[in-house]
């Protein structure tokens, strides 16, 4: 009696959490269909001034922190140099990198060393030169070893641009991708803090002097699952949630910030391993706080594509250090949960990463532990556990597939036939194998976490083909 009792409960439990989850999904997906849409609308209209001719267009520093990356740093300034923006400058951040990664960025954009003169507050380890190219817009600041958000610091509080685009060095920018994403800060000078990017897969495409000229899927299907993840986590995700008014993540890898209110918050933390997402919800909480009236907007137009991880046990270091960043980022912020004072960040953003990106992989988790187990005891019912699991699948393929859709509809990036099957056949793929390992590794960071592990883990870079 009491086995069938906690049976019922706990089916009851993980079939109402289950509906939680992915009807919060649904909703997501359909905001960013809306949003898709609003866009498409926008892309039509002909805007009324050149914005290469404008005279009040804002400068943009793009902050480049570098740790040994060697094999991407030269293709990836690049691609930098090439994106078409009337005033931006490149600083580019040598973090006490051990391989050869300022070699290269010397060899490559005949660096020569300058006497400039920085802020002696700026809020990093001692920088130790600077560098400038003859010939180019960067200016490479060589420092000691700090880890990224230290050396973001470097760049932030180095440059006297009004805004500033965090970029990964392993990431190839559009040649558009600054014009595009700077576009709210000109439609909102006053009210816009930050804007976010969409990051695409680069394993598998063809690039040629830093632009990509042909998207392709990768012959690896685990770089192909990440392509489908981030189809999902852009396109959908971040479409949505924007459209919503709950963005609280700006991608490390794509992100455009107002330099002045990232420097009033004490710039990048740097006792975080997400220091993207923390940053952003401390804008949030601050400007909540001050009771003054911001915006934080993701463009899906402006692009970057970035190199993924082709080996699972690199991946796994990746989605644990992600995940152990999220729930750190929910503690340091916690009061802000549930409060109005913070409008819908506080009432639906955050307890949506509370509810469902934080405890979701792990009650799934243990579900995929329990469930099983109850099946092979007899306690649970054949026909629902099948019918349950077909379900499962069934819906974690069809938001998969809108994102695909969305892919198609609003963006054609991917235009071969066989790539959109291919992207369809992992949007399966990914939810009957790939999903109960992601669980996995969810459990995996949350022992870490508990163990006070805040180590990044070796994340290997094998470069982007070139030709």
């Amino acid at each position: 009696m009491v086995v069938d009792t906690l049976l019922t409960a706990s089916t009851w439990f993980f079939v109402s959490y289950f509906v939680l989850i992915n009807g919060s999904y649904l909703l997501i997906h359909l905001a960013a269909l809306v949003g898709i849409r609003q866009n498409r609308r926008e892309q039509r209209v002909t805007p009324a001034y050149d914005i290469h001719e404008s005279p009040v267009i804002p400068g943009i520093a793009i902050v480049l922190p570098a740790y040994n990356e060697g094999p991407v740093v030269a293709s990836s300034v690049r691609s930098l140099l090439s994106v078409e923006y009337p005033d931006f400058e490149i600083v580019a951040v040598n973090d006490g990198s051990t391989d050869d990664t300022l070699d290269q960025l010397r060899n490559a954009f005949d660096l020569e060393r300058v006497d400039a003169e920085y802020p002696v507050e700026i809020p990093c380890e001692p920088i130790r030169d600077v560098y400038r190219a003859s010939d180019a817009d960067l200016v490479v600041v060589d420092k000691e070893n700090g880890g990224k958000a230290d050396a973001l610091n470097a760049g932030v509080f180095f440059t006297d641009q009004p805004l500033f685009c965090a970029i990964d060095a392993d990431t190839v920018i559009e040649r558009s991708g600054l014009i595009e994403i700077v576009r709210p800060f000109l439609r909102d000078p006053e009210q816009m803090i930050a804007t976010g990017g969409t990051v695409r897969v680069a394993n598998g495409c063809t690039i040629r002097d830093g632009v990509v000229e042909r998207v392709r899927l990768s012959g690896s299907a685990l770089v192909n699952l990440q392509t489908m993840e981030y189809l999902r986590a852009f396109l959908a995700g971040r479409i949505g949630l924007s459209v919503m008014k709950s963005l609280l993540i700006v991608s490390g890898a794509f992100g455009l910030f107002r330099t002045n209110a990232v420097r009033e918050i004490g710039g990048y933390s740097t006792d975080t391993i997400t220091e993207d997402m923390e940053l952003v919800v401390r804008l949030h909480r601050h400007f909540g706080d001050l009771n003054e009236a911001y915006r934080v907007e993701f463009v899906p137009d402006a692009v970057v594509w970035t190199e993924v991880p082709e080996s699972r046990q690199v991946l796994g270091r990746q989605r644990s250090r992600w995940y152990r960043g999220l729930i750190e980022s929910l503690l340091l912020h916690r009061r802000m949960i549930g409060r109005p004072k913070y409008g819908v960040i506080g009432l639906v953003a955050l307890p949506f990463f509370v509810l469902v990106e934080f405890f979701g992989p792990l009650i799934e988790g243990l579900g995929y532990l329990l469930v099983p187990i109850a099946f092979l005891l007899g306690l649970l019912n054949g026909p629902f556990f099948l019918l349950f699991v077909a379900v499962a699948v069934g819906l974690g393929t069809l938001m998969s597939w809108l994102s695909a859709f969305s892919e198609v509809y609003g963006f054609r990036q991917y235009v071969h036939p066989r790539d959109i099957l291919g992207i369809l056949f992992y949007g399966v793929v990914e939810n009957v194998l790939f999903r109960q390992w992601k669980a996995f590794i969810a459990w995996k960071g949350l022992v870490q976490f508990l163990r006070g592990d805040t180590s990044w883990g070796e994340m290997t870079r094998v470069g982007l083909e070139q030709e």
